[in-house]
């Protein structure tokens, strides 16, 4: 059976929160299987995961105070406010290398994309931010993730590029699939021609999920 990538996007639209309990699943099977874990989002989501990592039976402030839980809205990131791709990417080698050496199997993170740009908000610097981070990837198989594209909070072109860059989709704690969209190595100019794919792969992605049949278990 075909491995799902590590590096995955999620691509959605209406209220963040929506998203808190697949996420929080997913970061306590991440645990439980001795994975440092990263959440990077706004101050609400990050107090929001947090309530439903407790819901799920997860302690906390125990996984908070041995290392093993990382909830923050930190920016650190940010050069004087300005999104730097060798920063970011610095400081996530620097936090997986010191997972490892803490015990950790490894690194899970998710951030959300809108806040980890900062207020400069310049999305051009995001293909090659995606194309460096896949390729670290690649080099550290003990490292996995999410990026998530809340639709609603950028410019229409973001997703879109966010869609060819990433070679997975991320659905829930048990669900991935493989993106058949998926560009390696090729710059996000060449989507124009198939454009109108796109467009509907991002269309397919943001449906509502359709109602069970009646009397059929899901």
């Amino acid at each position: 059976m075909e491995q799902v990538p590590r590096h995955q996007c999620l691509i959605y639209d209406g209220s963040p929160s929506r998203q808190l309990p697949a996420l929080a699943a997913t970061l306590r099977q991440k645990l439980n299987q001795n994975c440092r874990c990263l959440f990077l989002n706004t101050p609400p989501m990050v107090a929001g995961m947090g309530s439903h990592l407790a819901g799920l039976g997860v302690d906390v402030a125990r996984e908070m105070a041995r290392g093993a839980l990382i909830l923050t809205s930190d920016r650190s990131h940010l050069a004087h406010g300005l999104f730097d791709t060798e920063r970011m990417i610095s400081l996530l080698s620097a936090e997986l290398t010191q997972a490892l050496a803490d015990g950790y199997s490894g690194l899970w993170a998710t951030g959300d994309m809108t806040w980890e740009f900062g207020s400069e908000r310049n999305f051009a610097k995001l293909a090659d931010y995606e194309r460096r981070l896949e390729n670290f990837f690649r080099s550290n198989p003990c490292l996995s993730g999410v990026c998530q594209y809340h639709v609603d909070t950028l410019p229409h072109e973001v997703p879109r590029q966010g869609l060819v860059v990433h070679p997975a989709f991320f659905v829930n704690e048990t669900l991935s699939r493989i993106n058949p969209h998926y560009l390696p190595d090729t710059a996000v100019d060449a989507v124009g021609p198939i454009g109108g794919e796109i467009e509907r792969a991002l269309a397919q992605l943001l449906a509502p999920p359709r109602p069970a049949a009646r009397g059929v278990r899901s």
